[in-house]
């Protein structure tokens, strides 16, 4: 997410007097050099105190300014020289400490830059910009409540300071106390009208309240005060982002980085916007840019992986994730991802072990199980003891990791699965399960539990122990012969399914009916949908000619769920479907099952083969090009032309 904007640092010029000690020459001198560092005239000021340093060199007021130049030229490392200089000659200035800081903060010494700004209040208690600066500093060293402390003593002393309300905002937005964030920023608004930052970070508040459209109110508003702000247009990208109104957000983020083109912020979000596009190679450059520009940028690296990992350049991912966790190593999101790409690359071993970073992500679907008893990973001796196994993620991934159960059972454990309540009936009798329980419901005593998706990191898998004895789940025998009779003998029969949900990460993996009309024009087949709920209505618009018969509306309906689609998938000749639960289902089933899968599938599909260890009845259909679906059907109704041939040839 976009950082907010840092409300710009105050930077008082400090004591000038004179002194009496002065002669009249270097006093005159003094006057002239101030007026022009007053006028923005920096370089002739710094003319003027240089020749005072050549009369007296210890010339305290001379030294200080000298260093204040410095440090408006961004030459900070001599501002800290000089002013640390003039501290010497008088180290009772607050003025000289405070600004100082301002040189140490920006320099990123930001220990030395609190001691400075410590010491500026200690001498003048009622130094509202030292205190100011001093909450800057503790929001850099995410020590909010502290910094909030700090702008309200800056607040205490000058009651209209508008920044230190503002920024007071910004630390408060930290703490996710974004009601009060944005009462202060109202506060500063109210007393500058005109305050653009103001404006920009109340819209930050807004947007973490997901009051989206009120924060794009807020950055329209900066953004018409100061039509120069990137900051606003930046947070307005990211806003824009979140509402999927992408183009207009690359607008934003493009004016952005006209007004500030070493802008890293911009550039990030702006790969984050490219990505939800599926631009994945502008992307992959404007990441690379933000790093260029920043090369400690660790959000940046992590979605720079993402994009590798969709453009099929799994190794530069898995680095890119290196390069955040070498970084940060508890950045939880950067290990997840690594793991999904170590696995598609079939790397079982170490991406096991990865994978349990999973539960520590922050923005995930997943719920943690908080059990009192240990988490089984392998390691302990469950004979005689009680297991619960626990599905944690969707039905698919129940379906496919239920099967090591039966190796659970295999090591004297006596095993409870629970499931949710849709696969309840088609799990009914699963070998290995002793105790099977509807999710949600009182669960019996058992002495360890185990997800799912962790058996495959208890029993050490790797592609060549897969467990993939298959059946493993079986259909209903009442049911296969209702549907015998209800679909028929006739013809070649397959049954297939197109949409998943559109939703998550079944994203990007379904496809219209449409393209099934090829197979549907092949002499003797027949279509049969599984299809529920989204999907179905594109039934309503088939191409002409083109035939996909449809069962009841009750089926799989009710406590029916997958037990109906079961029983129809033992009774056709084959199962096309998307990436979806019915893949794993027609799996686990046993039978011929044909999967067109995008360009860069999910992990458990792996990369460039065209069968699966996870289910041997499978045949792979792989894009060649990101989006290309036709030629993905083109290939599979070729297969199939030959695939009819040969049954038909059987028959004569």
């Amino acid at each position: 997410m976009a950082r907010p904007p840092q409300i710009p640092i105050r930077k008082p010029i400090g004591n000038t007097k004179a002194g009496a000690q002065l002669d009249s020459e270097v006093a005159q001198l003094f006057k002239e050099g101030l007026a022009l560092h007053q006028q923005g005239q920096l370089g002739q000021a710094k003319a003027v105190y240089d020749q005072i340093l050549d009369k007296q060199p210890r010339h305290f007021d001379a030294l200080h300014l000298s260093g204040v130049i410095a440090f408006q030229n961004k030459n900070l490392a001599l501002a800290v020289e000089l002013i640390g200089k003039a501290i010497e000659i008088n180290p009772n200035q607050a003025s000289a400490y405070s600004n100082r800081g301002n040189a140490l903060k920006e320099l990123k010494r930001l220990d030395e830059a609190l001691a400075s700004y410590d010491r500026a209040v200690n001498i003048n208690s009622d130094y509202a910009d030292a205190y100011f600066n001093r909450g800057l500093t503790l929001q850099e060293l995410k020590r909010f409540e502290e910094a909030i402390a700090s702008h309200d003593r800056a607040i205490e002393i000058k009651p209209n300071y508008a920044e230190a309300y503002s920024s007071r905002g910004n630390a408060l937005k930290e703490l996710k106390r974004f009601e009060e964030s944005i009462a202060s920023h109202d506060r500063a608004i109210e007393i500058r009208p005109d305050y653009a930052d103001a404006h920009s970070n109340r819209g930050n508040a807004l947007q973490e309240l997901k009051r989206v459209e009120e924060a794009l109110a807020s950055f329209g508003r900066a953004i018409e005060i100061n039509p120069n702000l990137a900051e606003a247009y930046l947070n307005r990208g990211h806003a824009l982002t979140e509402l999927k109104r992408l183009d207009e957000a690359l607008a934003s983020l493009d004016r952005a980085i006209a007004i500030k083109p070493d802008y890293a912020d911009a550039y990030y979000n702006r790969g984050n916007a490219l990505a939800e596009l599926k631009r994945f190679e502008e992307a992959l450059a404007s990441l690379d840019r933000a790093i260029a520009i920043k090369p400690d940028y660790v959000g940046a690296y992590s979605n720079r992986g993402v994009a590798l990992h969709e453009l099929k350049r799994v190794e530069e991912a898995i680095s890119s994730y290196d390069k955040v966790i070498e970084t940060k190593p508890d950045h939880a999101d950067a290990h997840c991802n690594k793991s999904l790409s170590l696995l598609l690359a079939g790397n079982f071993g170490r991406g096991w072990e990865v994978h349990e970073w999973r539960w520590k992500r922050q923005e995930t679907t997943l719920q943690r199980r908080n059990f009192s008893q240990p988490l089984w990973l392998g390691a302990e001796d469950i004979a005689g003891k009680t297991i619960l196994l626990h599905a944690e993620q969707g039905l698919g991934d129940t379906i496919q990791f239920c099967r090591y159960a039966k190796l659970v059972k295999a090591l004297g454990a006596r095993v409870v699965l629970e499931v949710p309540q849709a696969l309840l009936r088609l799990l009914s009798g699963l070998e290995g399960v002793d105790v099977l329980i509807e999710k949600g419901q009182a669960l019996p005593a058992f002495d360890y539990h185990c997800p799912l998706l962790s058996l495959p990191l208890a029993f050490k898998t790797v592609i060549e122990s897969i467990p993939n004895k298959i059946p493993y789940i079986h259909s209903n025998a009442d049911k296969e012969d209702k549907w015998q009779e209800r679909i028929g003998e006739t013809g070649f029969k397959i049954a297939i399914c197109w949409q998943g949900s559109t939703k998550g990460k079944e994203v990007g993996r379904s496809f219209p009916v449409s393209l099934f009309e090829g197979l549907a024009t092949i002499s003797g087949v027949r279509l049969i949908s599984l299809q529920k709920n989204e999907g179905v209505e594109q039934l309503e618009n088939l191409p002409i000619g083109m035939k996909v018969e449809t069962l009841p509306d009750d089926f799989d309906g009710g406590e029916n769920a997958f037990l109906d689609s079961a029983a129809v998938m033992k009774c056709v000749h084959l199962v096309i479907t998307c990436d979806t639960a019915l893949t794993h289902l027609a799996g686990a089933l046993g039978v011929k099952t044909w999967l067109p899968l995008a360009y860069v599938p999910d992990w458990r599909w792996m990369l460039d083969r065209y069968d699966s260890p996870w289910y041997p009845n499978h045949r792979l259909f792989r894009q060649t090009t990101k989006g290309d679906w036709t030629s993905v059907f083109n290939e599979m109704e070729t297969e199939l032309i030959s695939l009819v041939s040969t049954k038909a040839a059987k028959q004569q």
